[in-house]
């Protein structure tokens, strides 16, 4: 332990109280006392050290962003080098590939028109059938009594127009006869007027007869037609595609027992929906191919037909009926097929690289280089996106300059310079 009395130097003494308390039981050291000499050399080495940590930190990062400013300054004014290309002006025809699905050209469910058994059916299924030509007999045994007591009903009322002719006849005779006595004062006037009125009675008796025949004609008339539809015939040419005919199946006029479902398929009908970017220019008998499974690369050859002029406003597209001869029956309703058309468009189209193209806020644009070589940016519109092409259908007019490879440098105005 150090005692007060080895520490060099004195502690001045101190009196009183104050003396007691600041006593810390061992004597403090003399202060160190700095030279000027010694603050001036560290004044000198901090300056120094500032010195250069400004001559080598501040200076060359100032000296570097004076150098961007002015390389930023003078890339903003020199020109800048790109590639340009024309548009390419494609054909004017428009080809593209719709599916669609075979139908007959003409298809009815023929049913029966006359009471009666089916006595017998003379086609089935897959059979080919002439206009015309008898499908089934109907046995009829009503329809044949009606149609007896209609004749004679017909035999009845033609008898009665001989009867009120006679009667006719004889009243007639009787009138002239008076005619000639009442001026000789043998019949009286009565007797006249009396004959003159049954004369007339006669002939509208006349009248009455021949219309009951003409009713009871009419009558046998219908039944005669009622009786013809029991030969089931063909209404077309075509083949039988359903039968549901039976021998002794009770059938009746109208449409609750189906006989046959007829189709004609010679030619063949396509229907498609073309979308309605190309429905303008769709024309009658413009060539068609018609392409199916199962018959690969062998198109069969047709013409747009009909198209229905309108377009569904649900799904924007015009209905189109394309005709395919069909002599051998290959095509068969209700096969899915591709319809291949070429159809011309309605404005012109010019093809661009797609590295041309600028997307951003303000849409599709391309920079065009005018006569002064500065650029112009020019809003397009894209119609077909072909991969390394785009089609473009407004916005250009054929002539422009565009720049190949579009980028974040090219704004309006700026100069550029067009390599060879």
């Amino acid at each position: 332990m150090i005692s007060p009395h080895d520490v060099s130097g004195s502690v001045p003494p101190q009196s009183g109280k104050a003396a007691a308390t600041d006593d810390l039981g061992f004597d403090l050291p003399e202060p160190t006392v700095v030279s000027k000499t010694r603050l001036f050399v560290f004044g000198t080495l901090g300056a120094g050290v500032l010195a250069a940590a400004f001559l080598f930190g501040y200076l060359p990062k100032r000296h570097a962003q004076t150098e961007l400013v002015a390389s930023a300054k003078t890339d903003a004014d020199s020109a800048l080098h790109v590639e340009v290309v024309t548009p390419k002006t494609l054909t004017s025809d428009h080809a593209l590939v719709l599916t669609g699905s075979i139908r007959p050209l003409e298809e009815t469910v023929i049913y029966p028109r006359a009471d009666g058994y089916i006595q017998r059916w003379l086609v089935d299924i897959g059979d080919k059938v002439k206009e015309g030509q008898t499908l089934a007999v109907i046995e009829t045994p009503e329809l044949d009594q009606q149609l007896d007591q209609a004749q004679a009903q017909l035999a009845q009322a033609r008898a009665g127009v001989t009867q009120a002719t006679a009667n006719h006849d004889f009243s007639r005779a009787n009138l002239e006869r008076f005619k000639q006595l009442v001026p000789a004062g043998v019949a009286s006037q009565q007797d006249l007027d009396k004959g003159q009125a049954q004369a007339s009675v006669d002939e509208a008796g006349v009248a009455v007869a021949k219309a009951a025949v003409a009713v009871q004609e009419a009558n046998v008339r219908r039944l005669m037609n009622l009786k013809s539809f029991a030969n089931v015939t063909a209404p077309f040419a075509g083949t039988i595609t359903s039968r549901t005919a039976e021998r002794g199946s009770l059938v009746g006029s109208g449409s609750a027992s189906p006989l046959f479902k007829l189709a004609a398929i010679n030619p063949a009908r396509v229907l498609i929906q073309v979308p309605q970017d190309v429905a303008s220019g769709i024309k009658i008998d413009i060539p068609a191919k018609v392409s199916v499974r199962e018959f690969p690369g062998r198109p069969f050859e047709g013409i747009v037909a009909h198209s229905a002029s309108a377009l569904d406003p649900v799904t924007r597209t015009m209905l189109v009926e394309v005709r395919v001869p069909n002599e051998k029956g290959e095509l068969l309703a209700g096969m899915y097929a591709e319809v291949a058309l070429t159809l011309p468009s309605s404005h012109r189209v010019f093809e661009i690289p797609a590295t041309a193209l600028m997307n951003d806020s303000r849409g599709l644009r391309v920079a065009l280089v005018d006569a002064d070589n500065k650029l112009r940016l020019q809003p397009i519109t894209i119609e077909r996106d072909a991969g390394a092409t785009v089609q473009v259908s407004s916005g250009l007019s054929g002539g422009e300059r565009i720049v190949k490879i579009a980028s974040s440098e090219l704004v309006d105005g700026k100069p550029v310079e067009v390599r060879k």
